[in-house]
């Protein structure tokens, strides 16, 4: 979808907009939801990054998504200058081809990815840098990237929500001394947790209904404040234990040079094990789920990192090997593969 596209279409007589989900935990669905929602939050998120008429915005993400279409509304709800660019991979230097007169940039949003190979460019890093107000949502923030991002000189913010809510209803800072492990929810918004321990939504601007998510949650001391342990459907239950996937990557993270990420694997006896997916410049099992003497080898190679970083149960039984990770449109990581899990 181009931007004159969405244009039309959000200023049609339709109050309501058809949008999707990511796709992140399955198969994308339809959504229809209230442009008045989408200018509230809108107003919302502007207000808070104290944002003013004039500045400029840099759209570098799809306008298939929620992400995308709300870079818009913000801009024209708060009359920001807005540049978009391709929603590629390196969106600064895509912004110094196309807008090479631009330099200085207000307000962004971009995915972990987009991040990450920006600052492989030295130029591209020192634009990055040089964004008053970067949000960061569609997907973890690994603990290497939140060490580069806490000596930015300007605010960097992790964000917080889905489509349902349209973006985001929380924000956790990333850059400077407000760094904080920490999710703080906008006015207006309340984040309870269920008995499952399932972060529980209730932003009445912008959602009408009270949303029960997939995410485990865990609540601060005040009470309002909260941080994410990983998705329901992301737990591995083997011999009886539940593992959260997220939280073994968290504590492997520093001591796995290759890219990885954990998942579940069948297994007789227990069920299901954590099984780690490595991704390789050239693929070991060519994507078979047959765990060969390569396998092997590097869960002995990584065995003293299992003992002293995790619980017993916790440790990794099989390892699998890629030559690159499934990925959503969004950038999110699709763990269930099964092509390398049946």
């Amino acid at each position: 979808m181009t931007l004159e596209d969405f244009s039309l279409q959000w200023n049609d007589s339709n109050p309501r907009l058809l949008v999707h989900t990511s796709g992140s935990t399955g198969a994308p669905k339809p959504l229809w939801v209230e442009k008045s929602r989408m200018r509230a939050s809108a107003r919302i998120t502007c207000q808070y990054l104290g944002l003013r008429e004039g500045d400029t915005a840099l759209l570098c993400l799809p306008l298939d998504y929620i992400a995308g279409k709300m870079m818009a509304v913000r801009a024209w709800e708060w009359h920001l200058r807005l540049l978009a660019v391709s929603p590629g991979s390196h969106p600064l230097a895509a912004l110094a081809q196309t807008f090479p007169n631009e330099s200085a940039i207000d307000f962004a949003a971009m995915i972990p990815m987009q991040v990450i190979r920006s600052l492989e460019n030295e130029q591209e890093a020192t634009a990055l840098k040089n964004i008053k107000n970067l949000i960061i949502g569609g997907g973890a923030i690994d603990e290497n990237l939140a060490l580069q991002l806490h000596s930015f000189p300007n605010a960097v913010y992790s964000t917080y929500g889905m489509t349902e809510t349209l973006s985001h209803v929380a924000l956790r800072r990333m850059s400077g001394s407000e760094a904080s492990l920490w999710y703080t929810p906008f006015e207006g918004v309340t984040i309870s947790l269920d008995s499952n321990q399932r972060i529980v939504i209730e932003a009445p601007e912008v959602c009408a209904e009270r949303l029960v998510t997939n995410d485990i949650g865990e609540m601060d001391t005040d009470h309002r404040r909260f941080r994410i342990l990983g998705r329901a459907d992301n737990v591995i239950c083997t011999g009886g234990i539940k593992v959260q996937a997220e939280e073994v990557e968290r504590l492997l993270a520093n001591s796995i040079s290759e890219p990885f990420f954990v998942t579940a694997t069948p297994d007789a006896v227990l069920g299901q094990v954590v099984t780690i997916v490595v991704q390789k410049e050239r693929s070991l099992a060519s994507q078979s789920s047959v765990i060969d003497e390569s396998s092997e080898h590097w869960l002995r190679r990584h065995y003293d990192s299992f003992t002293r970083l995790l619980p017993p149960y916790w440790y990794p039984r099989k390892a699998l090997f890629v030559d690159r990770f499934p990925m959503t449109e969004t950038g999110k990581i699709i763990r269930k593969i099964p092509s390398l899990i049946d």
